[in-house]
């Protein structure tokens, strides 16, 4: 099994480096956070070193707090933002003891097995205020694959959108929007979902 966590921390200055800043991933942000009012709470998970996306939402007034399994991610995360939380926290296990209005999870959801993401979902959906929303990258559908990350190689799998949307159902969060293979977010796999307001 490969260690994304030890890729990540032997990476994290070459993969900031290389990020892109272009910011595609923006409509899909709007949309994620098209109803939170301002200083609301926003989890950016597997945040990274924070840009562009952290920097995104704290550019919005939003209260950031990010999440990261690598220590080298969030000490560029904190030197970029330091107005924001930092927190070393796996995904699977995820445990804030708080709720958020909007949970953001791109380029890291997809790095647990398909096991880890039965358990984590449940896990991240309880973080959600009622009528919060919820973006992953995912798979295009259920299987494994590799990636790169700083010239290593990355694990990466998915679920069924069938099944995501029963795992999340059972949380009282509903899918509102998948698509796979997005054209306009180079090619990325994108689940929104909304939980209910009730």
């Amino acid at each position: 099994m490969i260690d994304n966590r030890a890729v990540y921390e032997r990476q994290a200055l070459r993969y900031d480096r290389e990020r892109g800043r272009s910011l595609f991933e923006a409509p899909w942000l709007r949309a994620c956070v098209a109803d939170v009012p301002p200083g609301g709470r926003v989890l950016d998970l597997g945040c990274g070193a924070g840009a562009p996306i952290g920097a995104w939402l704290v550019a919005r007034g939003f209260a950031v707090t990010g999440v990261d399994f690598s220590p080298a991610m969030l000490r560029l995360f904190r030197a970029r933002l330091p107005g924001a939380e930092a927190v070393e926290a796996d995904i699977e296990g995820l445990s804030l003891a708080r709720h958020f209005d909007a949970i953001i999870g791109w380029g890291s959801f997809f790095h647990l097995s398909e096991e880890a993401q039965r358990r984590a979902l449940p896990r991240i959906a309880a973080h959600l205020v009622p009528g919060g929303r919820l973006l992953l990258t995912v798979g295009p559908g259920a299987g494994e694959a590799l990636g790169r990350v700083g010239g290593e190689t990355v694990y990466h799998a998915s679920l069924d959108i069938v099944e995501y949307r029963a795992i999340l159902a059972r949380c009282g969060v509903t899918v509102e929007r998948f698509s796979p293979e997005d054209r306009e977010t180079a090619g990325h796999s994108l689940l929104l979902a909304r939980r209910s307001a009730a």
